[in-house]
Protein backbone atom coordinates (compact mmCIF):
# COMPACT_ATOMS: atom_id res chain seq x y z
CA UNK A 1 0.00 0.00 0.00
CA UNK A 2 1.40 3.59 -0.78
CA UNK A 3 2.08 6.12 1.73
CA UNK A 4 1.34 9.47 1.11
CA UNK A 5 4.89 10.68 1.01
CA UNK A 6 5.57 8.44 -2.37
CA UNK A 7 3.24 10.78 -3.82
CA UNK A 8 3.68 13.99 -2.16
CA UNK A 9 4.72 17.62 -3.01
CA UNK A 10 6.85 19.35 -0.53
CA UNK A 11 6.64 23.23 0.15
CA UNK A 12 9.80 24.25 2.57
CA UNK A 13 10.08 26.91 4.90
CA UNK A 14 12.78 28.40 6.79
CA UNK A 15 10.06 29.93 9.46
CA UNK A 16 12.43 32.12 11.61
CA UNK A 17 13.69 33.45 8.28
CA UNK A 18 10.28 34.22 6.75
CA UNK A 19 8.26 35.78 10.07
CA UNK A 20 11.44 38.08 10.10
CA UNK A 21 12.18 36.56 13.90
CA UNK A 22 14.85 38.44 15.97
CA UNK A 23 18.17 37.22 15.55
CA UNK A 24 18.74 36.88 18.47
CA UNK A 25 16.23 34.99 21.29
CA UNK A 26 15.80 36.91 24.31
CA UNK A 27 13.24 33.53 25.07
CA UNK A 28 11.03 36.48 26.77
CA UNK A 29 8.23 34.23 24.24
CA UNK A 30 5.29 36.47 22.68
CA UNK A 31 6.74 35.60 19.14
CA UNK A 32 3.41 36.11 16.15
CA UNK A 33 4.78 33.92 13.94
CA UNK A 34 2.22 31.33 13.62
CA UNK A 35 -0.02 33.76 12.94
CA UNK A 36 2.03 35.26 9.71
CA UNK A 37 2.36 31.18 8.47
CA UNK A 38 -1.14 31.00 8.84
CA UNK A 39 -1.25 32.58 5.20
CA UNK A 40 1.12 29.93 4.02
CA UNK A 41 -1.26 27.30 4.11
CA UNK A 42 -3.54 28.41 1.38
CA UNK A 43 -1.13 29.50 -0.38
CA UNK A 44 0.77 25.89 -0.46
CA UNK A 45 -2.73 24.41 -1.07
CA UNK A 46 -3.23 26.58 -4.19
CA UNK A 47 0.32 25.75 -5.71
CA UNK A 48 -0.39 22.01 -5.06
CA UNK A 49 1.46 21.18 -2.47
CA UNK A 50 0.54 18.36 -0.22
CA UNK A 51 3.81 18.44 2.70
CA UNK A 52 5.25 21.01 4.04
CA UNK A 53 9.12 20.73 5.62
CA UNK A 54 9.51 23.32 8.08
CA UNK A 55 12.30 23.86 10.26
CA UNK A 56 14.11 24.21 12.37
CA UNK A 57 11.58 25.04 15.35
CA UNK A 58 12.95 24.15 18.32
CA UNK A 59 13.48 26.51 21.07
CA UNK A 60 17.30 27.86 19.79
CA UNK A 61 19.42 30.55 20.55
CA UNK A 62 19.77 31.95 17.39
CA UNK A 63 19.70 30.49 13.80
CA UNK A 64 17.73 27.82 14.71
CA UNK A 65 20.75 24.73 14.97
CA UNK A 66 21.65 25.48 18.49
CA UNK A 67 18.69 24.37 20.50
CA UNK A 68 18.01 24.88 23.88
CA UNK A 69 14.45 23.15 24.65
CA UNK A 70 13.93 20.42 22.93
CA UNK A 71 10.04 19.93 23.65
CA UNK A 72 9.22 23.58 23.29
CA UNK A 73 8.61 25.59 19.86
CA UNK A 74 10.62 28.48 19.25
CA UNK A 75 9.54 30.96 21.50
CA UNK A 76 10.20 33.92 18.71
CA UNK A 77 7.25 32.41 16.45
CA UNK A 78 4.99 31.70 19.06
CA UNK A 79 4.07 29.01 21.70
CA UNK A 80 3.19 25.09 21.24
CA UNK A 81 -0.19 25.71 21.34
CA UNK A 82 0.09 28.11 18.07
CA UNK A 83 2.04 25.25 16.48
CA UNK A 84 -0.75 22.49 17.46
CA UNK A 85 -3.37 24.69 15.99
CA UNK A 86 -1.32 25.25 13.14
CA UNK A 87 -1.02 21.57 12.03
CA UNK A 88 -4.10 21.05 12.55
CA UNK A 89 -4.74 23.85 9.49
CA UNK A 90 -2.05 22.38 7.60
CA UNK A 91 -3.89 18.62 8.14
CA UNK A 92 -7.29 19.97 7.34
CA UNK A 93 -6.18 21.75 3.69
CA UNK A 94 -4.35 18.15 3.66
CA UNK A 95 -1.28 19.17 3.62
CA UNK A 96 1.42 16.54 6.08
CA UNK A 97 3.64 18.35 7.61
CA UNK A 98 7.02 17.13 8.28
CA UNK A 99 10.13 19.07 11.39
CA UNK A 100 13.46 19.91 11.93
CA UNK A 101 15.16 16.92 13.78
CA UNK A 102 18.16 18.42 15.13
CA UNK A 103 19.29 15.48 17.14
CA UNK A 104 24.06 15.84 16.31
CA UNK A 105 24.59 18.59 18.26
CA UNK A 106 22.75 21.33 20.69
CA UNK A 107 23.21 24.93 21.26
CA UNK A 108 25.38 26.21 24.76
CA UNK A 109 22.32 27.22 26.48
CA UNK A 110 20.81 23.79 26.13
CA UNK A 111 20.46 22.02 30.02
CA UNK A 112 23.56 19.45 30.00
CA UNK A 113 26.13 21.68 28.68
CA UNK A 114 25.10 24.46 30.80
CA UNK A 115 25.44 21.50 33.85
CA UNK A 116 28.68 20.73 32.22
CA UNK A 117 29.64 24.71 32.62
CA UNK A 118 28.65 24.90 36.20
CA UNK A 119 29.63 21.28 37.46
CA UNK A 120 32.47 20.23 35.36
CA UNK A 121 33.80 17.30 36.53
CA UNK A 122 30.97 16.42 38.96
CA UNK A 123 28.16 17.09 36.13
CA UNK A 124 25.51 14.52 34.36
CA UNK A 125 25.87 16.57 31.23
CA UNK A 126 29.79 16.17 31.21
CA UNK A 127 28.80 12.66 29.48
CA UNK A 128 26.61 13.96 27.05
CA UNK A 129 28.95 15.64 24.79
CA UNK A 130 32.09 14.11 22.94
CA UNK A 131 35.68 14.22 23.73
CA UNK A 132 35.14 16.62 26.88
CA UNK A 133 38.62 17.17 28.22
CA UNK A 134 39.23 19.42 31.39
CA UNK A 135 43.03 20.24 30.22
CA UNK A 136 41.86 21.80 27.10
CA UNK A 137 39.79 25.36 26.65
CA UNK A 138 37.20 25.94 24.12
CA UNK A 139 36.72 29.80 22.22
CA UNK A 140 34.60 30.12 24.69
CA UNK A 141 37.07 30.11 27.52
CA UNK A 142 34.97 27.41 28.90
CA UNK A 143 37.87 25.99 31.49
CA UNK A 144 37.40 22.68 29.18
CA UNK A 145 37.34 21.51 25.31
CA UNK A 146 34.73 19.92 23.47
CA UNK A 147 34.01 18.01 20.70
CA UNK A 148 31.56 20.39 18.16
CA UNK A 149 30.05 20.44 14.76
CA UNK A 150 32.20 21.77 11.76
CA UNK A 151 34.84 23.21 14.43
CA UNK A 152 31.31 25.89 15.24
CA UNK A 153 31.92 26.14 19.49
CA UNK A 154 28.51 27.28 19.83
CA UNK A 155 27.48 23.84 18.90
CA UNK A 156 28.91 21.19 20.87
CA UNK A 157 28.62 17.51 19.82
CA UNK A 158 26.07 15.17 21.38
CA UNK A 159 27.53 11.86 22.64
CA UNK A 160 25.57 9.01 20.62
CA UNK A 161 27.41 6.52 22.65
CA UNK A 162 25.71 7.17 25.70
CA UNK A 163 22.41 5.57 26.24
CA UNK A 164 20.93 8.76 28.28
CA UNK A 165 21.43 10.71 25.00
CA UNK A 166 19.66 8.53 22.95
CA UNK A 167 16.38 7.46 25.32
CA UNK A 168 16.23 11.74 25.76
CA UNK A 169 16.61 11.79 21.77
CA UNK A 170 13.71 9.02 20.96
CA UNK A 171 11.61 10.60 23.74
CA UNK A 172 11.45 13.78 22.02
CA UNK A 173 10.32 12.54 19.25
CA UNK A 174 7.80 10.69 20.85
CA UNK A 175 6.76 13.94 21.95
CA UNK A 176 6.31 15.69 19.15
CA UNK A 177 4.19 13.07 17.37
CA UNK A 178 1.99 12.76 20.09
CA UNK A 179 1.77 16.63 21.02
CA UNK A 180 2.11 17.61 18.00
CA UNK A 181 0.66 15.43 15.12
CA UNK A 182 3.76 15.70 12.95
CA UNK A 183 3.92 13.31 10.19
CA UNK A 184 7.64 13.34 9.60
CA UNK A 185 11.42 14.19 10.79
CA UNK A 186 14.31 15.72 8.44
CA UNK A 187 17.30 14.66 10.42
CA UNK A 188 20.15 17.43 10.37
CA UNK A 189 23.27 16.16 9.84
CA UNK A 190 22.18 13.01 8.83
CA UNK A 191 25.64 11.89 7.22
CA UNK A 192 27.40 12.29 10.90
CA UNK A 193 24.95 10.64 12.86
CA UNK A 194 25.21 7.48 14.87
CA UNK A 195 23.78 4.94 12.38
CA UNK A 196 22.80 2.83 15.40
CA UNK A 197 20.60 5.72 16.48
CA UNK A 198 18.21 6.12 13.54
CA UNK A 199 17.49 2.12 13.63
CA UNK A 200 16.27 3.23 17.33
CA UNK A 201 14.57 5.82 15.75
CA UNK A 202 12.99 3.93 12.53
CA UNK A 203 11.21 1.26 14.83
CA UNK A 204 10.02 4.26 17.28
CA UNK A 205 8.20 5.80 14.65
CA UNK A 206 7.12 2.68 12.61
CA UNK A 207 4.87 1.90 16.12
CA UNK A 208 4.02 5.79 16.88
CA UNK A 209 2.69 6.09 12.88
CA UNK A 210 2.95 3.53 10.50
CA UNK A 211 3.52 6.12 7.41
CA UNK A 212 5.66 8.21 9.36
CA UNK A 213 8.59 9.73 7.33
CA UNK A 214 12.41 10.06 8.05
CA UNK A 215 14.75 11.94 5.64
CA UNK A 216 18.10 12.67 6.32
CA UNK A 217 20.24 15.63 5.26
CA UNK A 218 22.97 14.45 3.73
CA UNK A 219 25.45 15.71 1.04
CA UNK A 220 28.31 12.96 -0.45
CA UNK A 221 28.43 9.38 -0.42
CA UNK A 222 26.03 6.17 -1.48
CA UNK A 223 22.52 7.27 -0.39
CA UNK A 224 21.62 3.59 0.28
CA UNK A 225 23.99 3.59 3.22
CA UNK A 226 20.60 5.48 4.92
CA UNK A 227 18.31 4.46 2.40
CA UNK A 228 16.84 1.24 3.31
CA UNK A 229 13.84 -0.47 5.45
CA UNK A 230 15.63 -0.53 8.67
CA UNK A 231 17.08 3.58 9.10
CA UNK A 232 15.59 6.45 6.79
CA UNK A 233 13.02 6.64 3.87
CA UNK A 234 15.07 9.42 1.93
CA UNK A 235 17.74 11.97 2.11
CA UNK A 236 18.38 14.82 0.84
CA UNK A 237 19.52 14.71 -2.95
CA UNK A 238 22.21 17.00 -3.58
CA UNK A 239 24.00 14.68 -6.19
CA UNK A 240 21.53 15.97 -8.74
CA UNK A 241 20.48 19.12 -6.96
CA UNK A 242 24.33 20.08 -8.45
CA UNK A 243 23.91 18.31 -11.55
CA UNK A 244 20.48 20.44 -12.53
CA UNK A 245 22.12 23.73 -12.60
CA UNK A 246 25.25 22.78 -13.62
CA UNK A 247 23.81 21.02 -17.20
CA UNK A 248 21.92 24.11 -17.49
CA UNK A 249 24.67 26.89 -17.70
CA UNK A 250 26.88 24.57 -19.26
CA UNK A 251 24.69 22.85 -22.13
CA UNK A 252 25.33 19.07 -20.87
CA UNK A 253 22.01 17.27 -19.88
CA UNK A 254 24.29 13.94 -19.50
CA UNK A 255 25.05 15.33 -16.16
CA UNK A 256 22.05 14.94 -14.98
CA UNK A 257 21.15 11.93 -17.33
CA UNK A 258 24.73 10.27 -15.50
CA UNK A 259 23.06 10.98 -11.84
CA UNK A 260 19.79 9.15 -12.40
CA UNK A 261 21.31 6.44 -14.04
CA UNK A 262 24.03 5.86 -11.24
CA UNK A 263 20.63 6.59 -8.99
CA UNK A 264 18.04 4.58 -10.16
CA UNK A 265 19.26 2.21 -13.59
CA UNK A 266 16.59 -0.99 -12.83
CA UNK A 267 20.12 -2.96 -12.81
CA UNK A 268 22.72 -1.47 -11.09
CA UNK A 269 21.26 1.68 -9.93
CA UNK A 270 22.33 2.37 -5.95
CA UNK A 271 19.10 3.91 -4.63
CA UNK A 272 17.29 2.24 -7.28
CA UNK A 273 14.02 1.02 -4.78
CA UNK A 274 14.29 4.31 -3.15
CA UNK A 275 12.88 7.88 -4.00
CA UNK A 276 14.94 10.81 -2.79
CA UNK A 277 13.92 14.34 -1.75
CA UNK A 278 14.79 16.52 -4.83
CA UNK A 279 15.38 20.08 -5.06
CA UNK A 280 16.87 23.35 -6.96
CA UNK A 281 17.19 25.28 -3.86
CA UNK A 282 17.15 25.07 0.15
CA UNK A 283 17.77 27.27 3.28
CA UNK A 284 21.79 26.49 3.18
CA UNK A 285 22.42 26.87 -0.75
CA UNK A 286 21.92 30.08 -3.14
CA UNK A 287 18.73 30.39 -4.60
CA UNK A 288 18.70 28.57 -8.06
CA UNK A 289 17.91 32.22 -9.79
CA UNK A 290 21.35 33.04 -8.69
CA UNK A 291 22.52 29.83 -9.87
CA UNK A 292 21.26 30.05 -13.39
CA UNK A 293 23.36 31.80 -15.93
CA UNK A 294 20.32 31.54 -17.78
CA UNK A 295 16.91 32.40 -16.22
CA UNK A 296 14.54 31.21 -18.64
CA UNK A 297 15.92 27.98 -17.65
CA UNK A 298 13.87 28.29 -14.70
CA UNK A 299 11.18 26.49 -16.60
CA UNK A 300 13.14 23.16 -17.64
CA UNK A 301 14.73 22.82 -14.59
CA UNK A 302 11.54 22.79 -12.62
CA UNK A 303 9.92 20.65 -15.18
CA UNK A 304 12.42 17.93 -14.30
CA UNK A 305 12.39 18.69 -10.76
CA UNK A 306 8.57 16.99 -11.14
CA UNK A 307 8.65 14.67 -13.54
CA UNK A 308 12.08 12.69 -12.63
CA UNK A 309 12.53 9.86 -9.94
CA UNK A 310 11.90 11.45 -6.61
CA UNK A 311 10.03 13.46 -4.46
CA UNK A 312 9.86 17.49 -5.35
CA UNK A 313 10.24 20.29 -2.87
CA UNK A 314 9.94 24.01 -3.57
CA UNK A 315 12.18 26.39 -1.34
CA UNK A 316 9.77 29.30 -0.26
CA UNK A 317 9.78 32.46 -2.52
CA UNK A 318 11.40 30.32 -5.56
CA UNK A 319 8.18 29.73 -7.03
CA UNK A 320 8.76 33.29 -7.98
CA UNK A 321 12.12 32.85 -8.99
CA UNK A 322 13.05 35.65 -6.07
CA UNK A 323 17.44 35.92 -5.67
CA UNK A 324 19.36 34.91 -3.27
CA UNK A 325 23.38 34.26 -2.15
CA UNK A 326 25.46 33.69 0.46
CA UNK A 327 27.08 36.71 1.37
CA UNK A 328 30.36 37.20 3.63
CA UNK A 329 29.62 33.79 4.99
CA UNK A 330 25.95 34.31 5.79
CA UNK A 331 22.57 32.50 5.18
CA UNK A 332 20.55 35.49 5.55
CA UNK A 333 19.90 36.51 2.15
CA UNK A 334 18.70 33.13 1.62
CA UNK A 335 15.89 33.03 4.06
CA UNK A 336 14.36 36.52 3.83
CA UNK A 337 11.09 37.77 5.14
CA UNK A 338 7.97 37.64 2.89
CA UNK A 339 5.13 39.14 4.15
CA UNK A 340 2.26 36.67 2.25
CA UNK A 341 -0.27 39.28 2.41
CA UNK A 342 1.79 42.56 0.68
CA UNK A 343 4.18 40.48 -1.27
CA UNK A 344 4.38 41.05 -5.21
CA UNK A 345 6.35 38.14 -6.43
CA UNK A 346 8.47 38.86 -9.46
CA UNK A 347 7.35 35.98 -11.65
CA UNK A 348 3.43 35.09 -11.47
CA UNK A 349 4.43 32.96 -14.73
CA UNK A 350 6.50 31.06 -13.18
CA UNK A 351 4.60 30.58 -10.14
CA UNK A 352 1.97 29.56 -12.53
CA UNK A 353 3.56 27.13 -14.23
CA UNK A 354 5.45 25.12 -10.76
CA UNK A 355 1.24 24.92 -9.90
CA UNK A 356 0.47 23.46 -13.09
CA UNK A 357 3.47 21.09 -12.59
CA UNK A 358 2.54 20.00 -8.94
CA UNK A 359 -0.75 18.79 -10.10
CA UNK A 360 0.70 17.01 -13.06
CA UNK A 361 2.63 14.83 -10.63
CA UNK A 362 0.31 14.39 -8.14
CA UNK A 363 -2.38 13.29 -10.57
CA UNK A 364 0.02 11.09 -12.80
CA UNK A 365 0.94 7.74 -11.52
CA UNK A 366 3.25 7.45 -13.42
CA UNK A 367 5.52 10.11 -12.15
CA UNK A 368 5.14 8.16 -8.92
CA UNK A 369 5.76 4.74 -9.55
CA UNK A 370 7.13 4.45 -13.05
CA UNK A 371 10.56 3.77 -14.14
CA UNK A 372 12.45 6.41 -16.16
CA UNK A 373 13.14 5.50 -19.75
CA UNK A 374 15.46 7.98 -22.02
CA UNK A 375 14.26 8.22 -25.47
CA UNK A 376 16.42 10.83 -26.50
CA UNK A 377 19.69 12.76 -25.04
CA UNK A 378 22.28 15.20 -26.70
CA UNK A 379 23.68 18.15 -24.55
CA UNK A 380 20.78 20.39 -25.06
CA UNK A 381 17.72 18.28 -25.04
CA UNK A 382 16.68 15.39 -23.08
CA UNK A 383 13.66 13.50 -23.00
CA UNK A 384 12.65 10.75 -20.80
CA UNK A 385 9.20 8.45 -20.15
CA UNK A 386 8.05 7.02 -16.98
CA UNK A 387 6.15 4.61 -17.55
CA UNK A 388 3.39 2.61 -15.97
CA UNK A 389 0.29 0.31 -16.23
CA UNK A 390 0.16 0.96 -19.93
CA UNK A 391 0.26 4.54 -19.95
CA UNK A 392 3.75 7.13 -20.18
CA UNK A 393 3.99 10.45 -18.88
CA UNK A 394 6.72 12.17 -21.13
CA UNK A 395 9.00 14.97 -20.81
CA UNK A 396 11.24 16.66 -23.44
CA UNK A 397 13.66 19.26 -22.17
CA UNK A 398 15.59 22.39 -24.36
CA UNK A 399 18.02 24.40 -22.56
CA UNK A 400 18.73 26.08 -25.66
CA UNK A 401 17.56 29.30 -26.76
CA UNK A 402 16.37 28.49 -29.99
CA UNK A 403 13.31 25.95 -30.10
CA UNK A 404 14.50 22.86 -31.63
CA UNK A 405 12.11 20.00 -33.86
CA UNK A 406 12.60 16.76 -31.97
CA UNK A 407 11.56 13.29 -32.92
CA UNK A 408 11.40 10.68 -30.49
CA UNK A 409 10.46 6.81 -30.44
CA UNK A 410 7.89 6.37 -27.81
CA UNK A 411 7.90 3.08 -25.25
CA UNK A 412 4.81 1.67 -27.00
CA UNK A 413 2.97 2.74 -29.83
CA UNK A 414 -0.83 3.94 -30.44
CA UNK A 415 -2.84 5.80 -28.21
CA UNK A 416 -4.08 9.72 -27.61
CA UNK A 417 -1.15 11.83 -26.52
CA UNK A 418 -1.77 14.68 -24.74
CA UNK A 419 0.15 18.34 -23.79
CA UNK A 420 -0.66 18.34 -20.04
CA UNK A 421 0.89 21.66 -19.72
CA UNK A 422 -1.39 23.11 -22.73
CA UNK A 423 -4.39 21.21 -22.79
CA UNK A 424 -4.66 19.93 -25.92
CA UNK A 425 -3.75 16.62 -27.69
CA UNK A 426 -0.92 16.20 -29.91
CA UNK A 427 -0.55 13.67 -32.89
CA UNK A 428 0.85 10.54 -32.97
CA UNK A 429 2.46 8.96 -36.05
CA UNK A 430 2.74 5.14 -35.31
CA UNK A 431 5.32 4.62 -32.67
CA UNK A 432 6.88 8.47 -33.20
CA UNK A 433 6.47 11.62 -32.16
CA UNK A 434 7.53 15.14 -33.85
CA UNK A 435 6.97 18.38 -32.40
CA UNK A 436 9.03 21.66 -31.49
CA UNK A 437 9.71 22.61 -28.38
CA UNK A 438 10.29 26.32 -27.44
CA UNK A 439 13.74 27.36 -26.27
CA UNK A 440 14.52 27.52 -22.85
CA UNK A 441 11.38 25.44 -22.36
CA UNK A 442 10.04 22.27 -22.12
CA UNK A 443 6.72 19.86 -22.57
CA UNK A 444 4.95 17.38 -20.56
CA UNK A 445 3.15 15.06 -22.65
CA UNK A 446 0.81 12.13 -21.72
CA UNK A 447 0.26 8.71 -23.78
CA UNK A 448 -2.60 6.66 -22.94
Amino acid sequence: MAAWYDSAVFYHIYPLGLCGSPKINDYQGGGQGFKQLDLWVDHMAELGCTAVYIGPLFESATHGYDTTDYKKVDSRLGTNEDFIRWVKLCHNAGIRVVVDGVFNHTGRDFAAFKNLKEEREGSWGKDWYCQVNFWGNSPFNDGFSYESWHGFAQLPRLNMANPAVREFLLDVVQYWVQTFDIDGIRLDCADVLDFNFMRELRTLTDGLKPDFWLMGEVIHGDYSRWVNPQMLHSVTNYELHKGIYSAHNSYNYFEMAHSIRRMYDKNYGICKDARLYNFVDNHDVDRIYDKLENKKNLFPIYAFLFTTIGIPSVYYGSEWGIAGHKENGSDDPLRPAIDLATFKGPNLELEAFIAKLAHIHTECPELIYGQLDELLLTNRQYAYARVYEGKACITILNNDEQEVWVDIKLPFGGGVCTDLIREEDVPVQGDHLSLTVPGNGAMVLRLC
